[in-house]
């Protein structure tokens, strides 16, 4: 990490945006010096449904912390769904300039700038450069090299691709805004490092963030990130399903899943009455069981573990998978959500127990896990953002043409 970095960093979800901004401190940690979200529509499905509306929430976030911090915003990074993102795993062996004065920064990142040199299909766009691994021409495996001695190293890694056209809806909503786009990430990927525990680093795990509105999958083994993909269903269908069955308004429905959160209908342990107020019926108010409610809960939830199921089996991945980790706002108050996923998955199911997850709010742990996984970047050379006095004009340059100059130049 770079002491003073600024870095900002904007997750737009399905149902908000948040924003949060935060610098890196004379301990190497991120102190948080402005953070904002406001509701937002503008996703739906993983798809850019409305710019206006992402623009509009986006520049809210920022005029707010722009006021509280008295900074300028000039630039941000921003998340992407797994919907959208192509991981391409490739290798290279490079020769060290000097065997005996040790491999150098320079030997390391300019291997990194050659690693990415592959074939991208005209509808993709390069995004990202993760380094997965360092083998030394003896067989060991490193993830920093520098200053070993070798005469040669293989460098592992993915390189991390974009559907272009949703590239070009996200620079033409920051472009609105008069901001540039610093890098682009995808949600799990920046999630990994807040979300898993140590010992869950170094497995084969699958992490599932359910939200609102998706539910955003990436698969690692150890450092290297095999694969991701979004299910366009969340916490969301949760509550349109009660309200729909029931025939109660959203926030009825949204108040009696918080209340009665519950993924298994084996588990009630009080079948009591719950009396709706917001019926669609000539009818003032009616009474159900609990259990009812439960079912509704149970259904959908079911849903979501068997479209993850179908979607990694489909891919031949779900053999590898080890653990599989829970997260997310759509699923984290649901109360036996992880034994329904065991039963549908058949892989072991928890929910995030790590320490870094609980000291950070819910809304913003993606937009913080995207500062976090920017600010620890290996052998970059600069990851901050933008950032002056509120007298400096806005600059506005292509995220395309930045992308080197960013990761390894």
């Amino acid at each position: 990490m770079a002491i003073g970095d600024i870095i900002v960093g904007i997750d737009i979800g399905t149902s908000k945006v948040a924003t949060v901004v935060g610098e890196v401190n004379n301990f190497n940690q991120i102190e948080v010096i402005g953070i904002s979200e406001s509701k937002c529509k503008g996703i739906k499905k993983a798809q850019i449904i409305n710019e206006d509306e992402i623009v509009n929430a986006i520049r809210k976030n920022i005029e707010e912390i722009e006021e509280t911090s008295n900074i300028k915003i000039n630039s941000a990074y921003t998340t992407i769904p797994g919907k959208y993102v192509t991981i391409v795993q490739n290798s290279i062996t490079k020769e060290t300039k000097d065997k005996y004065a040790g491999i150098t920064l320079k030997d390391v990142t300019t291997s990194i700038i050659q690693v990415k040199d592959i074939e991208i299909p005209d509808d993709k766009v390069l995004i990202d450069i993760v380094p997965g691994q360092f083998i030394l021409e003896n067989g060991t495996i490193l993830e920093d090299p520098i200053g070993k001695l070798s005469t040669n190293f293989r460098l592992d890694a993915q390189i991390i691709l974009a559907d272009r056209e949703y590239v070009k809806r996200l620079t033409s909503i920051f472009k609105k805004l008069g901001i540039e786009i610093d890098g682009i990430v995808p949600i799990t990927l920046v999630e990994r490092s807040l979300v898993l525990d140590t010992h869950e680093l170094s497995d084969t795990v699958m992490l599932l963030d359910i939200g609102a509105g998706n539910t955003d999958i990436g698969v690692f083994d150890g450092t290297n990130f095999i694969y991701t993909n979004t299910i366009p269903v969340g916490g969301d269908n949760i509550t349109n399903d009660i309200a729909y069955v029931l025939q109660i308004s959203f926030e009825e429905a949204e108040k009696l899943k918080k209340q009665y959160a519950l993924a298994l209908k084996s588990y009630i342990s009080n079948d009591n009455e719950i009396m709706l107020n917001s019926i669609r019926e000539d009818k003032q108010y009616k009474i159900i069981k609990s259990s009812e409610l439960i079912e509704i809960i149970e259904a959908r939830v079911e849903e979501i573990f068997s479209l993850v199921n179908k979607d990694i089996s489909n891919i031949g991945l779900k053999s590898n998978i080890n653990n599989v980790i829970l997260t997310g706002q759509g699923i984290a108050n649901i109360n036996k959500s992880d034994v329904a996923g065991k039963i549908i998955l058949n892989i072991p199911v928890k929910m995030s127990t790590s320490r870094l997850i609980t000291t950070v709010k819910p809304g913003f742990r993606t937009a913080y896990s995207l500062i976090r996984y920017i600010a620890a970047r290996p052998f970059a050379k600069t990851v901050s953002s933008n950032i002056d006095e509120k007298i400096e004009n806005n600059i506005l340059k292509s995220i395309l043409d930045r992308v080197k100059e960013f990761f390894y130049s």
